[in-house]
């Protein structure tokens, strides 16, 4: 009770893969499907012919950005049900973890009942797709680990151990997963398979660093400090801090996106209720968008022309029009706290997590209605939706490209 009142005093502020990759499973993968996993009602699940890349060493191919299909939309290869043959196979879930009770809760999208329980390690915070989407993550924060599921069948693995995972992304290239120990204050780049350290990036000047996305290019990561008022600008290919960027005194930066053409960011901000605007070109301020109270989770439709952002505080989403950076609708959810998730494959459902209300919320894209309030464990918070349109994924609750 005592974490919760924390955490709630906090704000609970710890808040595909290309066809080339597939030829390149080594034969000594670890299969998660035959992991066993504690679970409501379910008999135990034999394992598949699909086998996850955990602990091994294999070779990853850069890949071609969307940018360089389509200048228009970096999300060109997200469209509504364009999923990759690698998860055509995979079971449909939504995959939720309750940062207060340890567990992850696995819901039936057809249903909206839950199908499988189990328990992880310390303040699970978000559960991350693997670039080479083999493989989904949970990140226990205060465990110091990573537990993997086969998304084939949605059963856990043993936890491998990683320091302080608050968050996790990619490089474009797939070589590296990008750790972000937010306690610690680094950004550590691990081989993307076996999870071994690669390189420790100190960033001291970011407090609270959390959340983050690409340039169009790959080339740059925008990272959130979410304590510090401000952003930093890291360089992927020589792995280094090359810029701060200031927000207002007393912003609290939370979720990055790109826009679609590659010309903007959006950084969801708790305290101010709103998006800051940043150039991609000059990473210079260059607006601010008011949405609602306690600003968080920012989500792209999978058509391109809408930015959905979940508005914490004020129990609510706002739609924002890419081609008229405006809010042009207000879904409420009464009594509710959304915080993250993401969009389903057909683009028809938005999936958050009620991170006050021990609820999962399914939200219709098409009238803002909302379908379903899922109860789950305590504190939910970066719920992943598989499986997800795209090529190969960036991390996060599935940043697709």
């Amino acid at each position: 009770m005592k974490r919760r009142a924390a955490n709630r005093a906090l704000g609970v502020k710890r808040c595909a893969a290309s066809r080339a990759v597939a030829t390149l499973v080594a034969l000594l993968s670890l299969a998660v499907g035959a992991c066993g996993g504690g679970h409501r009602g379910d008999s135990p699940t034999a394992p598949t012919a699909r086998t996850s890349t955990v602990g091994t060493s294999t070779s990853v191919l850069p890949q071609k950005p969307s940018w360089a299909t389509d200048p228009r939309n970096v999300y060109g290869a997200d469209g509504p049900g364009d999923l990759s043959p690698v998860v055509r196979g995979d079971r449909p879930l939504i995959y939720v973890p309750n940062s207060e009770s340890n567990t992850v809760d696995e819901i039936d999208p057809r249903t909206y009942r839950i199908v499988r329980h189990f328990a992880v390690g310390a303040l699970p915070q978000h559960v991350i797709p693997s670039y080479d989407l083999r493989t989904l993550w949970v990140a226990n924060d205060e465990g110091n680990s990573l537990t993997p599921i086969n998304p084939v069948n949605g059963v856990p693995g043993p936890p491998i151990p990683v320091e302080d995972p608050y968050n996790m992304y990619y490089t474009p290239d797939g070589r590296y997963a990008v750790v972000v120990a937010e306690r610690l204050r680094r950004l550590d780049f691990r081989d993307a398979h076996t999870m071994k350290l690669h390189n420790s990036l100190s960033v001291p000047q970011c407090a609270g660093v959390n959340h983050t996305d690409y340039t169009a290019d790959g080339r740059y990561m925008l990272v959130s400090c979410e304590f510090g008022s401000s952003m930093i600008v890291v360089d992927i290919p020589h792995e280094r801090v090359v810029k701060s960027v200031p927000l207002r005194p007393g912003a609290s930066p939370q979720d990055v996106k790109l826009s679609p053409d590659g010309r903007l960011f959006y950084v969801a901000d708790l305290n101010y209720g709103g998006l800051w605007e940043i150039s991609p070109l000059s990473f210079r301020l260059v607006g601010f968008l008011k949405t609602g109270a306690g600003a968080h989770g920012l989500y792209p439709s999978r058509d391109g022309r809408f930015l959905y952002a979940s508005d914490r505080s004020e129990g609510a989403v706002s739609v924002v029009s890419f081609a008229t950076r405006q809010v042009v609708k207000t879904w409420p959810i009464p009594g509710g706290s959304p915080d993250m998730g993401n969009v389903s494959a057909s683009g028809r459902v938005l999936w958050l997590s009620g991170r006050y209300d021990a609820q999962v919320y399914a939200i219709d894209t098409r009238t803002g209605r909302l379908l379903a309030r899922v109860p789950v464990g305590d504190g939910p918070h970066g719920v992943c939706v598989w499986p997800q349109p795209g090529r190969y994924s960036l991390g996060h609750t599935g940043i697709m490209r």
